[in-house]
């Protein structure tokens, strides 16, 4: 019985989760749930699946939610303390970190310093923390294992090889909605239009992401400190049917791909059970029916947030921080309609630029950072 505790319960990576645990009901059990605010949805999962406990990230909702709406056997706790608590449980196996942006790794780092096996969808934490991250787990013996589809891929494929015999990590991108449209188009993109990704179903701020291709460069900094490689051996390529999800190249020229319809729940699945395999809930690749795969190189003028992930790959240190934080806001900002969709990477790199770089920063130097960017990112945006 694998016990696991969902930080993001009520986003699309904790749903994903969710249905999983449902499919496997004699060898999963879900022991804690943490939302940052989704209050009902999160109720409906403690009824089904009676977890020990719910955490509630925002401190404001204790007053406001009624009595009854959890099972009487789930505790209900409120603040950032009660997500680091489910994070922590020492009834919990693995721990899913499925919380979006910088905000899901105070989880992650609890889930880690506590010795889990965490299957980390949160991309951020590698990218603000990598080293700190990948050290604190070799000192508590945690298993980090990748649940995105990219790194999963990855995770999966270097399976078939010597380490020493990698030649290069190669992911995958869907090239998002505009990966077609004319150039001077772009400036006009609205959020409805960026938020219709062509074949993921995401939040908000991932789809996004996704559009500027800045996913991409967060997936290159979590690669380089996830594999424990660098940036020369990353590379990105564009492939729109989001079916190979990644691949690796061994130095006598083979090429290893993980293949599998758009579907979160295979990742997770994965994740929760590995070494092992079990019958899975994702959609199959029907070979019957005919495809077509298609590839092609970023065009990094119509991307220029791709480039941002190999310089901040390349340097590490405080960038990595200060790169999510700044998109994290200029997302928000474009999304309320006060930045242009062109406008995200351009801050971003101003940002970046002018901030004070340091090689080896603490932790507590990487979250003030991050403060800093955000209210830099405003200012810069409000100008």
């Amino acid at each position: 019985m694998k016990r696991i505790s969902v930080l993001g319960s009520t986003g699309s990576i904790g749903t994903s989760c969710c249905e999983v645990v449902g499919a496997h009901a004699s060898s999963m059990q879900i022991v804690a749930l943490a939302t940052r605010s989704r209050w009902e949805d999160m109720a409906a999962q403690c009824w089904r699946f009676r977890p020990q406990l719910a955490a509630i990230a925002d401190l404001a909702l204790k007053s406001q939610i009624p009595a009854g709406v959890f099972p009487p056997e789930t505790e209900v706790a409120f603040g950032p303390e009660a997500v680091i608590r489910a994070a922590a449980l020492p009834e919990a196996d693995v721990v899913v970190s499925g919380i979006v942006g910088a905000a899901g790794l105070h989880g992650t780092w609890a889930a880690v310093e506590a010795g889990k096996r965490v299957a980390v969808a949160n991309k951020e934490t590698l990218v603000v923390a990598g080293p700190l991250v990948m050290d604190l787990a070799k000192k508590t013996g945690a298993e980090i294992i990748p649940v995105d589809s990219e790194h999963g891929a990855i995770f999966q494929t270097l399976a078939c090889g010597r380490r020493e015999d990698l030649l290069r990590i190669i992911l995958t991108a869907s090239g998002g909605p505009f990966r077609a449209w004319p150039l001077e188009k772009l400036a006009t993109v609205t959020p409805k239009e960026a938020l219709a990704h062509p074949t993921w179903q995401m939040g908000p701020k991932i789809t996004i992401d996704s559009a500027t291709m800045m996913n991409k460069a967060l997936e290159v900094i979590e690669a380089r400190w996830l594999f424990d490689t660098n940036a020369s051996q990353i590379a990105v390529v564009v492939h729109p049917q989001s079916i190979i999800h990644s691949l690796v190249e061994f130095v006598d020229g083979s090429v290893i791909a993980q293949m599998s319809p758009p579907d979160m729940k295979l990742p997770i699945q994965y994740a929760i059970t590995y070494p092992h395999r079990a019958t899975g809930v994702s959609p199959r690749l029907d070979f019957t029916a005919g495809f077509s795969l298609d590839f092609q190189p970023p065009d990094l003028e119509r991307f220029p947030a791709l480039e941002l992930g190999f310089e901040v790959a390349r340097r590490g240190g405080t960038s990595g921080a200060v790169l999510n934080a700044a998109n994290e806001v200029a997302v928000a900002r474009f999304l309320a309609g006060n930045l242009s969709f062109q406008q995200i990477a351009r801050a971003c790199r101003e940002v970046l630029e002018s901030h004070h770089f340091n090689p080896s920063p603490s932790l507590d130097e990487l979250l003030k950072l991050d403060a800093w960017a955000r209210e830099e990112t405003e200012r810069w945006t409000t100008c």
